[in-house]
């Protein structure tokens, strides 16, 4: 039996889903394969990289100015905090029963496993606390912004806020910027507790390790600095998640499609800017 070859469209006909899913492809591709300009993308890079510098600007020498929006900010807190609190807390959950897992085998391979508790709670102080929670809740709590400016942008209601005389970025910026510098950090501390006690009950019952010499180490090797530095960073990663969520959505074209790109840029964007932000953070602690 011999196939039938698919029909070409005239000039004139909307091109089949097949060949529209083609075309996508092809110009991703013609994109990877650095067929636009070099020059062109690093325009666009730091276009963006200023935009959201003046953006961050603005919001902040607005937000310390009177009056405040305090019930925006609490509004914000719990529509951003309280409502991540499931996906934070299995997420700290597991990071704890992996990482003490992981660690718990290694070290008896040396006869130390009693000083899992060490490792463990300098891992999560420092880094897999806050940044689990940033890229994991960060990801929720970016598109969220960016999904809901950008809807208000496409519908012009940003515009209909200027007209009415008021400021979008006091108004719609400074709120959410707040609130995800507040959310992180407290989602940080939540995630150090619940991973060290998942992971202090996964080695007593996997290597009968004691609950009473597992935290005697952690007591004993963590300080104020290990804990303070991790809720810090927790605090520079929720201002450029929220300020990157608020630029991409306020630069929202191209309609719905345009919202949708819009979400997902921002996850990439936060993305990358928490685990890049976290090495010059970690260099800038360590040297503390």
């Amino acid at each position: 039996m011999t196939s039938v070859p698919a029909p070409t469209p005239t000039p004139g006909e909307t091109p089949t889903e097949p060949e529209a899913l083609r075309e996508i492809v092809q110009q991703e591709l013609a994109y990877v394969a650095g067929k636009i300009p070099f020059s062109e993308r690093v325009k666009l890079f730091l276009d963006g990289l200023g935009g959201i510098s003046v953006l961050f600007a603005r919001a902040v020498s607005r937000g310390v100015r009177p009056p405040y929006a305090t019930a925006e900010i609490t509004y914000q807190v719990e529509t951003l905090g309280v409502r991540s609190l499931s996906i934070a807390t299995l997420t700290a959950v597991f990071a704890g029963l992996v990482i003490s897992l992981q660690f718990a085998f290694f070290l008896a391979r040396f006869g130390v496993q009693h000083t899992v508790g060490k490792v463990v709670v300098l891992t999560l102080f420092r880094e897999l606390g806050p940044v689990l929670t940033a890229l994991t809740v960060g990801a929720r709590i970016g598109s969220g912004i960016a999904a809901e400016l950008g809807s208000m942008t496409v519908t012009e209601q940003v515009d209909a806020i200027r007209a009415l005389g008021a400021d979008p970025i006091r108004k719609l910026v400074v709120p959410r910027l707040w609130a995800c510098s507040l959310v992180l950090p407290m989602l940080t501390v939540l995630a150090d507790v619940f991973g060290l006690t998942a992971g202090s009950l996964v080695v007593w019952v996997q290597y009968e390790i004691p609950l009473r010499e597992f935290y005697r180490s952690v007591l004993e090797t963590a300080n104020l600095m290990d804990f303070g530095s991790g809720i810090a960073k927790s605090a520079v990663f929720g201002s450029i998640i929220g300020i990157v969520g608020c630029y991409q959505g306020f630069n929202v074209q191209g309609g719905t499609e345009g919202v949708g790109r819009a979400t997902t840029e921002t996850v990439a964007i936060a993305s990358v800017a928490v685990c890049l932000s976290d090495f010059f953070l970690t260099k800038l602690f360590m040297a503390l």
